[in-house]
């Protein structure tokens, strides 16, 4: 295959800006895609990704589509996943391309992760190519739209293709833009081998499924072959490409997307960011930009019935060889007894993978409050990693606390900058600088701590701004604060599942509203139950939930008062009794209470 001839390319673009559908209408033209097995957002294979319209796992596509000038071409497309929780895949899909189709909304106009994913393609030093899409409905602007873009990026606004991706109207003419402007790939077949994994999935019969774009050397036959990172080797199951379906192929050659079947048993031992080479006979060194993805937001995984528990660790087992940013290990709460405590990438993953569990898996799970990972220097020089509040070792043992700080930027329309700023400063947000995109138009940059935005965060940001503002973080440190373990006991034993670690400042105030919440959740007994919060042996507030009063006296009509007495004295004693063996349930509501005590 002639390099001159192959375009790599990726689309980018804000959440709902119409990346899936252009996607689409680009398969339709090129005839990849037969009519009767076209299908809306046919790239995002999950029913969950067209029901959010937000793709979640990246996919592939090679496309053979003859320009105007008569010359044939190879097309590959690489559909990144389109939430800010995904961003290290979003830049490893780009460093497998040449090229980027930036997809902006004409009604919307630039948001967060559209500059979010500029700045991705940037780095990697694409060709951008920006698109204004959706201007067929009423409140597009898509003059205005590409003067933004114009002073984001410095690309005449004549030039941008405005298209309607739905219709189809001008995606003919992306696609010669495409060809016109990404360069070929600049690589070398004599080279040794070296791929790079962009995404994968575990496939029951031939192991891991490695998406790869060959950068150097080719994949041929059976040879044995490496993984840098990891040092895994395997002798590949099948090679091919995806046009969309899977395909096999005699060699994947320098400058060509593809997939490698690995035969491996665990997406562990093949990590997206990885590079692939010959076992025999090793590159010098692998691609740039490998990292292990780490977790960022944490929460306890429980079934609601005791015995579905080895179900829903079979669940998570699967859900694991098909995405390896999910980490949990077994975890046992005396409120929820056995469960799992899971380290998600953020909110979004948290909430997908929920939902993947109960859908997929018909398993009915309670998922408690999440948490971030703190580092926790001791007093005898130890530094100990906690995400969990459970786990937190007793406030003598402590010297400091140190919690996840994010750099955000929220971008929003300029008459809600009071609004945004009220917002963040109550949730110990630090105000940076403020950018003006247009007239009408701000990016408000803030510092703030990641426990801060990880529960209600973004619901009461786009509540404040009435839907307008978009936002989009990075980590930024772990600095030290003045944190402390806020502890629940109902009947005087501490719930484990309740326990949160906030700021001194909010936790008189948490600690208050958590407690006339779980008084008004859990169920009267015939005993009183207290309901305590409390920091270290202080407690902080307190309520009662009062107990089932039962007439003892009502068969008692007449006589002497002393038997009376003799029934009123006979009752405490066995509700003081009855006090010291009974369990008192907390209902799930409880643990739900959590998410919402800054309302």
């Amino acid at each position: 295959m002639n390099i001159e001839r192959i375009r790599n390319f990726c689309i980018i673009a804000h959440v709902d800006h119409g990346k899936s559908t252009l996607a689409d209408r680009l398969l339709e033209l090129t005839n990849t895609v037969n009519e009767r097995d076209m299908q809306e957002q046919l790239l995002d294979s999950m029913q969950l990704e067209r029901e959010r319209g937000v793709t979640i796992k990246a996919s592939a596509v090679r496309m053979l589509y003859e320009a105007r000038d008569g010359v044939a071409y190879t097309i590959n497309l690489i559909d990144t996943p389109g939430h800010v929780d995904f961003t290290y895949e979003v830049s490893r899909a780009l460093q497998a391309c040449e090229g980027a189709l930036l997809v902006v909304d004409a009604s919307q106009g630039i948001e967060a992760q559209t500059l979010s994913n500029v700045y991705l393609a940037l780095e990697q030093d694409l060709e951008i190519i920006p698109v204004i899409n959706k201007i067929d409905l009423p409140a597009a602007q898509p003059d205005e739209v590409a003067r933004d873009v114009q002073d984001l990026l410095g690309a005449p606004a004549a030039d941008m293709p405005r298209i309607s991706a739905k219709n189809g109207l001008g995606v003919a003419e992306v696609l010669e833009k495409v060809i016109a402007e990404v360069p070929p790939p600049a690589t070398d077949s004599s080279e040794t081998l070296r791929a790079l994994v962009f995404d994968s999935h575990y496939d029951a019969y031939k192991g891991v499924i490695a998406y790869v774009r060959v950068v150097d050397g080719a994949v041929a036959g059976r040879e044995m072959l490496k993984l840098f990172a990891t040092g895994a080797r395997f002798e590949p199951v099948e090679i091919g490409v995806f046009d969309p379906v899977m395909r096999a192929t005699d060699e994947l050659l320098a400058g060509e997307v593809g997939y490698i079947a690995t035969g491996l048993k665990s997406v562990q031992e093949c990590r997206v960011g990885d590079t692939i080479t010959l076992a025999a006979k090793s590159a010098g060194q692998s691609l740039p930009g490998y990292k292990q993805i780490k977790p960022m937001v944490f929460a306890g995984i429980y079934p609601t019935h005791n015995e579905a528990y080895a179900d829903l660790r079979d669940a998570l087992e699967k859900l694991q060889l098909n995405d390896a940013s999910l980490v949990f290990q077994p975890e046992t709460s005396q409120a929820l007894n056995f469960g799992f405590r899971a380290g998600f990438l953020g909110l979004f993953h948290m909430e997908i993978m929920q939902e993947r569990l109960e859908r997929e898996y018909d398993l009915d799970i309670l998922a408690t409050a999440p948490s971030v990972e703190y580092r926790v220097l001791r007093r005898d020089g130890a530094t100990v990693l906690i995400d969990s509040p459970a786990r937190l070792p007793d406030e003598g043992a402590i010297e400091e606390i140190r919690e996840p700080w994010m750099e955000i930027q929220i971008y929003a329309p300029q008459r809600y900058i009071g609004a945004v700023m009220d917002l963040v400063i109550k949730k110990r947000g630090i105000y940076q600088t403020t950018e003006y995109l247009d007239a009408s138009r701000v990016i408000l940059h803030f510092q703030i701590p990641l426990s801060e935005i990880i529960i209600d965060f973004y619901d009461k940001l786009k509540s404040v701004t009435q839907g307008y503002a978009s936002l989009d973080y990075q980590f930024k440190e772990y600095r030290a604060g003045d944190l402390v373990k806020v502890e629940v006991l109902v009947n005087e034993d501490p719930v484990d599942a309740l326990a949160m670690i906030c700021h001194r400042d909010d936790a008189y105030h948490r600690g208050q509203r958590l407690v006339s919440r779980l008084k008004a959740l859990i169920p009267r007994q015939m005993f009183t139950v207290p309901v305590q919060a409390a920091i270290g042996k202080r407690v902080i507030s307190r309520a009662n939930v009062k107990a089932l009063r039962k007439d003892v006296l009502a068969k008692c009509y007449g006589g002497d008062v002393t038997r009376k007495r003799k029934l009123l004295e006979k009752q405490k004693r066995g509700k003081k009794r009855m006090k010291m063996i009974g369990a008192v349930e907390v209902p799930q509501e409880a643990f739900m209470a959590l998410l919402s005590l800054d309302e």
